[in-house]
């Protein structure tokens, strides 16, 4: 068994590996290491482990270097899943040596794994602020509504009988672009450079796409959603404030669930969210399985791992001014600023 880098020709095998694998996840794909790289600019350094019958494990990896973040290698960049994938302890072993002697090569502070599940772990120390929800898809539209508890099935049934239409993209994103940056503004998060959408667009094909919801021939609410072999992940979500009372986001969410079990999908992924935080409070109304997600760091060069939270206080800090910010001076800045805080 054998550890080394990737390399394109080993595209087609590494996303067969990953797409076949029961912890394999979108941003495991290529197609996720293209669109970072042509995005942002950092330096992958994606591992695998082979033996003469094919892969057996495989890496993907980042090294980002940021002022906010320090120097680090993270699994993977905006991304809420990633770690290894391995067939088996030998190959799991292999990774973790690997990983090791890359991160003590390249002076790194630390390093992260987004591990989505406890079978990813490498025994590294455990950052246990997240959490992910999802929800099984059978049957029809009825017991999708009867899952949902009483107070959000409100809601949802409430939205429902609004004058909204759905449409899917998988080219314009401008709407979506702009409903999203203004959402993460009153949030205090800058958004992502639109380049960052087209190349997901472009990589992912149709793994990807935008469902919008019109109300009187307008986009009110949009998601950029993955879909990867029968789990659809809504990822980016925005929708119009100023419709609050009409409930556009509960009608987006349930319009998507429904439509994904009605074309063959068993998993709604809602995704992760730090605990504790409004997008939680969100997600526990749904009733979803919460699942604890197992996130290891581990220290190399660096004096402490980071605390990359909201209640830190220079994140704080942050929020409060990027909330004031005017609008053309948060749209031009973001870009770069999101950078730093992957």
């Amino acid at each position: 068994m054998r550890t080394r880098d990737y390399a394109d020709a080993d595209a087609g095998a590494w996303d067969a590996f990953v797409s076949r694998h029961p912890h394999g996840s979108p941003f495991h794909l290529t197609a996720w290491k293209k669109s970072i790289e042509e995005t942002f600019g950092y330096r992958p350094h994606y591992l695998l482990v082979e033996d003469d019958g094919g892969l057996r494990g495989v890496l993907p990896i980042f090294q980002v270097t940021t002022f906010a973040i320090g120097n680090a290698l993270i699994s993977v960049p905006f991304a809420v899943y990633g770690g290894m994938l391995a067939d088996g302890p030998e190959a799991a072993a292999a990774l973790k040596d690997r990983v090791q002697a890359l991160a003590r090569s390249l002076a790194v502070d630390y390093v992260e794994l987004r591990n989505a599940y406890p079978e990813q772990c490498s025994g590294f120390e455990r950052d246990r602020r997240h959490v992910t929800f999802t929800q099984e898809l059978g049957g029809d539209e009825a017991a999708l509504l009867g899952a949902i508890p009483r107070k959000t099935r409100y809601t949802v049934r409430k939205a429902l009988s609004q004058a909204f239409t759905t449409r899917r993209q998988q080219t314009d994103f401008a709407a979506f672009a702009d409903l999203y940056a203004d959402n993460l503004q009153r949030l205090g998060t800058p958004s992502f450079p639109s380049r960052h959408f087209e190349r997901l667009i472009a990589h992912f094909g149709s793994g990807v796409d935008i469902r919008e919801v019109l109300h009187e021939g307008r986009v009110v609410a949009a998601v950029m959603s993955f879909y990867f072999r029968d789990q659809v992940l809504p990822y980016y979500g925005a929708a119009d404030h100023r419709l609050k009372e009409l409930a556009p986001t509960s009608f987006m969410y349930f319009d998507q669930m429904r439509w994904a079990a009605q074309n063959g999908y068993r998993t709604f992924d809602f995704g992760r969210s730090a605990k504790d935080s409004g997008a939680f409070g969100f997600k526990a109304h749904w009733g979803m399985r919460e699942r604890e997600l197992p996130y290891e760091r581990l220290l190399v060069n660096g004096k402490a791992l980071p605390h990359h939270a909201p209640d830190n206080f220079h994140f704080r800090t942050g929020i409060r001014i990027w909330r004031s910010l005017p609008r053309s001076v948060a749209r031009a800045l973001g870009p770069k600023v999101v950078r730093l805080a992957p």
